[in-house]
């Protein structure tokens, strides 16, 4: 009984957040005259940490008794349920789209490989943090909507892998569309092509997608069209082909990658740990 009133209550609860953070809507506005905008998502994230009850929960009984520790332990099971829609999505969407990915040449189709230099650079300065195999988790791609149900279908999102992607896709969610806000308009002052800027764009992610896109019509808006052709080309690359990346390139080779950095770098940890309990 306690799980299916977990469940229930988790799906009304999430139902509720939806339709408040529907409300709200995007807001968007202008820094040093850089277009940034606020998603929907933010304040759907915001608020379901706020009514979580290690927050608000602790102030207000009846929300913690109807958000507790149960539904908690459930909402990792009920966000998997959602992403095999997800994928099925992307299976029909990718069908009639073959040509597409044909005409893209090569060089859409190679920043794909872009999944591996998150892993090489990001994925040792997570084991030397102490995040253990929540580093893989969280480095092995940009941790996207694809990548969620890759790490949830193999080791579960309550897992130290799942919870590692989990926090990047969130960290993603809230800081990433405000960075890809800045970085497109600043990418051509530094002097890049805003066709290569808009490739770069389509990550996997509608969100930063979306701002990055925007910002950088607002910049060279001469180049709009062309910018918005091949941004939304980019994603659909990637939502196509990066799934695939990530299961049969970036998620092996993490794996392999962290059987040999991480234990050099526990070493490592583990001989400065002592050498400062030494000194105490």
């Amino acid at each position: 009984m306690k799980e299916k009133a977990g469940i229930r209550n988790a799906i009304i609860a999430a139902f509720i957040i939806t339709i408040l953070a529907e409300l709200i809507g995007p807001i968007s506005f202008k820094v040093m005259g850089i277009n940034v905008t606020l998603l929907s998502i933010l304040w759907a994230i915001f608020i379901g940490m706020a009514v979580s009850p290690h927050l608000l929960g602790r102030v207000i009984p009846a929300l913690k008794k109807f958000i507790g520790d149960n539904e908690i332990n459930v909402s990792p099971y009920l966000l998997s349920l959602t992403l095999y829609p997800l994928g099925i999505m992307f299976g029909i969407n990718a069908g009639p789209k073959v040509g597409i990915l044909l005409q893209a040449g090569p060089a859409l189709l190679l920043q794909e490989f872009g999944h591996m230099g998150t892993m090489l650079i990001a994925l040792p300065v997570g084991v030397a943090l102490g995040l253990g195999r929540s580093a893989l988790g969280g480095t092995f791609s940009l941790c996207r909507d694809t990548a969620l149900g890759i790490i949830g279908d193999k080791y579960g999102l309550n897992s130290p892998e799942g919870i590692g992607t989990l926090g990047t896709y969130i960290s993603g969610s809230i800081f990433g569309t405000l960075l890809f806000s800045f970085l497109a308009p600043v990418g051509v002052l530094l002097g890049f092509h805003p066709y290569a800027l808009a490739m770069a764009s389509g990550m996997g992610s509608g969100s930063m997608m979306g701002a990055a896109t925007a910002s950088l019509m607002n910049t060279v808006p001469q180049m709009s069209e062309q910018i918005l052709a091949y941004s939304a080309t980019s994603g659909l690359i990637t939502a196509v082909t990066g799934i695939y990346i990530e299961l049969f390139l970036s998620l092996p080779v993490a794996n392999y990658y962290y059987s040999k950095v991480a234990p050099v770098i526990e070493r490592f940890r583990g001989r400065k740990t002592r050498r400062t309990s030494n000194k105490l």
